[in-house]
């Protein structure tokens, strides 16, 4: 009986002594992985890709040929500070993708969750936060210190300025310039973004009911149609919680909004 190869490293690959490569990894030709680096088991890394600085990454990902992962970030701010990229597990992470490291002007980190993903050319700044399940189209670029929440989708060429935070189950458009904050549920679109309804598309695939897709469409009209001030939108929304508990996302996004919404 023949013992399984735990790690299959190409002869060619350049791994760093002090990487820490769990059991079930594969690493492809001319890739190099360079100091105190993290790969989880059975990731699978292709060739003449780019893994350096403090990164760690999770179980069962997919990296993807000329990805740079854990580079310096862009920030002219950034003198060669501690700081870290972590990566969560079965990521898929497509060609020429870079997410950059964070800068101690924010938490010192870029954080990504799992179950997402990557195509081609998208581009993660400095001290961004993404989390689960979402998906980012070729080309999809974030600015620094933006936070992109569960399940949203970026499509291609689309991006969000600074700071900006992208609320779950939320969709961009193709193209779409984000510089405010975008509500959960919320499709935009255009340069600069504008909400156009919410991601209906989206909440029926992850099996949200009539009842409660129809009480998010009379919530979104609570903020965008009606003419009030956030405190008004704010009351009329909490009278809703009793039928749409899903409202709270709302209210709870609305509340810690520092950017302001999209309009």
């Amino acid at each position: 009986m023949h013992e399984e190869v735990s790690v299959v490293i190409h002869p060619t690959a350049i791994i760093d002594p002090s990487a820490k490569i769990a059991d079930h990894v594969e690493i492809g030709p001319w890739t190099l992985i360079g100091p105190e680096v993290e790969i989880g088991e059975g990731t699978w890394i292709g060739p003449h890709v780019v893994i350096k600085g403090l990164t760690k990454i999770g179980k069962e990902n997919k990296i993807f040929q000329f990805a740079s992962l854990g580079e310096d970030p862009q920030d002219k701010k950034f003198q060669g500070e501690k700081t870290y990229l972590e990566i969560g597990d079965r990521n898929i992470i497509r060609e020429f993708c870079t997410f950059n490291r964070g800068t101690v002007q924010d938490k010192s980190v870029t954080r990504i969750g799992n179950d997402n993903l990557f195509m081609a050319y998208v581009h993660l700044a400095h001290d961004c936060i993404v989390g689960n399940h979402t998906i980012f189209a070729n080309n999809a670029s974030l600015a620094g210190h933006v936070i992109v929440e569960d399940f949203v989708v970026m499509s291609g060429f689309s991006g969000a300025s600074q700071s900006c935070r992208v609320g779950a189950h939320s969709f961009a458009s193709m193209g779409s310039m984000i510089d405010k904050d975008v509500p959960p549920f919320v499709k935009v679109s255009g340069y600069y973004a504008k909400p156009f309804g919410l991601n209906v598309v989206g909440m029926r695939r992850r099996g949200f009911s009539a009842e409660t897709m129809l009480s998010l469409r009379r919530a979104y009209k609570v903020i965008y149609r009606q003419g009030l001030t956030i405190k008004q939108a704010i009351e009329s929304l909490e009278e809703m919680l009793v039928t749409c508990p899903e409202v709270q996302l709302f209210i709870d996004f609305i509340n810690s909004s520092e950017r302001g919404l999209v309009r």
